[in-house]
């Protein structure tokens, strides 16, 4: 069993679909025409035994002849109605037949019963002396001799070949079979036909697989017909070929974008290492005021880095992959210490807070790194001496700044990686610090957003962030 099942889990899906479809008709159909086969033979078997126990060959008066041809006093002898073969049968056994039966079929033990009186009638089935199979009726019947002067109690056998019932029988075994054998080939026909129209989708959804296997071409769709499976299937080839193609488009341009960020710092970097290389190399010493600004440039350029390259781990992480462990922490107290690290920052900036209290459910350092992101981008873009207002109400955190603001047409893509205004390019940064708060706020279940301050100029950033059950107080 597991041979064939083997083989036939190796053969291809239509394949299999077209023989188990003839399989199914094949079953079907034999088993409505053995039932029909059944059902004829029982119907014709009835009609036999019905027409041997109405058969007009045991009424009295054909009886009575019969019997007297059997003693010698009637020279003739009536021939036996139809198609039947009758006989009388004696209490000792001894059968007299009718012609145009010249020999007596088989007598039993139930038709010496009938004829001794102990039973009516029987109906059973006998073996004739040429091998014919003969159905049998055998009933009681009183007969009045008048020369014996007494009724007489007699058997008479009525016979009939079961050859009506089997002849019909095999020319419908036949027909069935027939009619069976072109059903199952159609219906593997059909089958086979179904699967192949059917199965047509899946063969384009695998060359297209293929094909992308072999040329990495994303482009490539399937047209969707209807609603069915292989519809959905379909669909979701589309949609996942349409997500990996996002994908490498965002990989590609990170990449790109990555490296033209670094080539800035790297460029001034190296400009810089071989003003200091060539000082040492020719003995030409540099000024020690040019040689302090060489060195704070390079140490500039190397906080930059740094904070590029942690800005670019931070984002290697996929869109969608999971936080961090969620905990439920008061945002009042990240704010305070985002606040501390901003004044830092901008010490002659006058940074104001209002903080009610609110906590929310998030990943702890990934929130601090966010709001410390708003917050310097608020101290970076203020003019000196300006004023950055922070207040958080009721899961709100906004961040007002009064710089010269975002032009209405900048402000779709101020989220996106490496995105930079074209009048902050000059300042430090890389473009991600907006892209990395975006996406921390949304992993929180909350949203960000940025518009122009009303009154003053400035802009204003605006973090809603859902409210968490508040922890109790420490004992």
């Amino acid at each position: 069993m597991t041979g064939p099942l083997r083989r036939f889990r190796t053969l291809p899906l239509r394949s299999r679909l077209a023989l188990l479809v003839a399989t199914a008709v094949a079953v079907a159909v034999a088993v409505v025409a053995a039932a029909c086969w059944f059902v004829t033979r029982e119907q014709l078997e009835q009609q036999l035994d019905q027409s041997l126990r109405n058969s007009t060959a045991i009424d009295e008066t054909y009886v009575q002849s019969l019997l007297n041809a059997c003693a010698g006093t009637a020279a003739r002898q009536r021939p036996a109605p139809g198609s039947y073969s009758v006989q009388i049968v004696a209490t000792t056994g001894a059968p007299c037949p009718a012609p145009p039966r010249p020999e007596p079929f088989p007598t039993t033990e139930e038709d010496i019963a009938v004829a001794s009186g102990d039973r009516d009638n029987v109906l059973h089935t006998v073996t004739d002396t040429d091998g014919t199979k003969l159905r049998v009726y055998t009933n009681q019947i009183r007969v009045d001799r008048p020369g014996a002067g007494s009724i007489t109690t007699l058997a008479v056998s009525v016979a009939r070949p079961m050859s009506d019932v089997t002849d019909p029988l095999s020319t419908l075994a036949w027909v069935l079979l027939l009619v069976s054998g072109i059903g199952v080939v159609g219906a593997g026909a059909a089958g086979l036909w179904i699967a192949r129209t059917g199965l047509r989708p899946v063969d384009d959804l695998a060359h297209a697989v293929a094909h992308v296997a072999e040329t990495e071409d994303l482009t490539v769709r399937i047209p969707v017909e209807g609603e069915d499976e292989i519809a959905r299937l379909s669909r979701s080839f589309n949609s996942m070929a349409g997500s990996l193609a996002t994908s490498r488009d965002r990989q590609s341009q990170l990449i790109a974008d990555a490296g033209h960020e670094l080539r800035t710092p790297l460029t001034s970097l190296r400009t810089n290492i071989e003003l200091l290389v060539r000082s040492d190399e020719t003995g030409r010493a540099i000024p020690p005021d040019d040689r302090r600004a060489l060195m704070a440039s390079v140490k500039a350029q190397m906080t930059e880095l740094a904070a590029l390259i942690g800005d670019l781990q931070e984002l290697s992480r996929p869109d969608a992959a999971q936080p961090g462990p969620l905990q439920v922490v008061a945002l009042h107290d990240i704010t305070r210490t985002a606040l501390q690290r901003a004044r830092l920052r901008g010490p002659e900036l006058t940074i104001t807070a209002e903080l009610a209290p609110w906590y929310v459910r998030a990943e702890p350092a990934a929130l601090e790194r966010a709001v410390v992101n708003v917050l310097d981008n608020a101290v970076k873009f203020s003019p000196p001496g300006g004023t950055v207002e922070v207040v958080l109400h009721r899961g709100e955190l906004t961040v007002r700044d009064h710089g010269p603001g975002i032009p209405a047409e900048e402000l779709p893509h101020v989220f996106e990686r490496f995105w930079r205004s074209p009048s902050a390019r000059q300042l430090p940064g890389s473009g991600l610090g907006l892209s990395i708060v975006a996406r921390t706020v949304q992993q929180a279940g909350g949203d960000i957003a940025l518009r122009p301050a009303s009154g003053g100029g400035g802009t204003v950033a605006s973090i809603r962030l859902p409210g968490a059950p508040t922890p109790p107080p420490e004992l």
